[in-house]
């Protein structure tokens, strides 16, 4: 086999594909790149100092080392892997169990398995439920942590760390993360990425692609609505969160400002008016679907 020299192999699916052909008899591709090849967006093989992640293989027949990848000779059922589009890959729940395991740090493997709920492949209940059959194998305890501090209800990597300073450093009660909420007239006032229901309090963390002008602009207008109805407000951009203490006195003195107001004098509510379904919960999709059954079987 060949790659083309015309192919751009910083493509991150061409990186798996071209790792993952070296696969030369039983072996699969697992980690974070069995989840890119699954479809969850924020699975980019790229590590926390901009390099390249090489390609986790599980290999049961030995091959020449290269950088590019990875080998393990970890044992893996038949029912753990298949073949998508052309690929040999692991499971979901597998896939995220090796992910959760190479990544050492707690906070980052529980943002990897919220990420691969954002994606909707797996939700946390699933995979607390696959951790607890694997009792003997390594890094179970670590699994366990991560998984005990990962959500459903976050869609992107910042905004699970910016939760994660709220609860882990500020040592408050978790939020919600992104539910409606709709002022007394059933009207939609904003989905926050963070609220504190008992305070009053929004918190959103805008990335890069929301300093555009026409994005800014929306920003502020909902920022104005949700205090407009009486809500606080703060935010955190780029860099903030890896400054904890900064996020953290941010979020203390934002509750501070808050209103802290009883169900009955709040003019906002987080009931949907009569007209308006309910979103879709993770494992509501999984079932919907027929992908529930499968993930949480070894």
């Amino acid at each position: 086999m060949y790659v083309p020299s015309s192919v751009e192999s910083s493509v991150v699916e061409q990186r798996i594909l071209e790792q993952g052909s070296r696969i030369p008899g039983y072996g699969a591709v697992t980690g974070w790149a069995a989840l890119r090849w699954y479809g969850a967006t924020y699975f980019e093989g790229v590590g926390s100092d901009g390099e390249l992640l090489p390609v986790p293989l599980i290999l049961h027949d030995g091959i020449r080392p290269d950088p590019r990848f990875t080998q393990t000779e970890s044992q893996m059922a038949p029912t753990e892997w298949s073949v998508v589009d052309g690929l040999p890959v692991t499971t979901v729940q597998r896939a995220l169990f090796d992910e959760v395991r190479r990544t050492r740090n707690v906070r980052e493997s529980s943002v990897a398995i919220s990420m691969a709920t954002a994606a909707r492949l797996i939700s946390v209940r699933l995979f607390r439920m696959y951790v607890a059959q694997r009792n003997a194998w390594e890094g179970v305890p670590h699994a366990r942590l991560a998984s005990a501090l990962a959500r459903d209800d976050c869609r992107s990597p910042q905004e699970h760390r910016m939760v994660l300073v709220w609860v882990l450093d500020a040592e408050l009660d978790p939020p919600l993360c992104n539910r409606e909420v709709f002022d007394l007239d059933g009207r939609l006032i904003g989905v926050p990425d963070l609220l504190d229901v008992e305070a009053g309090l929004v918190g959103e963390y805008q990335g890069e692609d929301h300093k555009d002008g026409a994005r800014h602009r929306k920003d502020v207008e909902r920022e104005e609505r949700f205090r407009d109805h009486g809500l606080e407000f703060f935010e955190l951009v780029g860099g903030d969160v890896a400054r904890r203490h900064v996020a953290v006195n941010r979020m203390l003195n934002a509750r501070r400002r808050a209103k802290f107001l009883p169900p009955e004098s709040r003019a906002w509510t987080l009931e949907p008016p009569p007209w308006r379904s309910r979103p879709e919960t993770v494992d509501e999709y999984l079932v919907r679907t027929g992908r529930a059954d499968a993930l949480w079987r070894i």
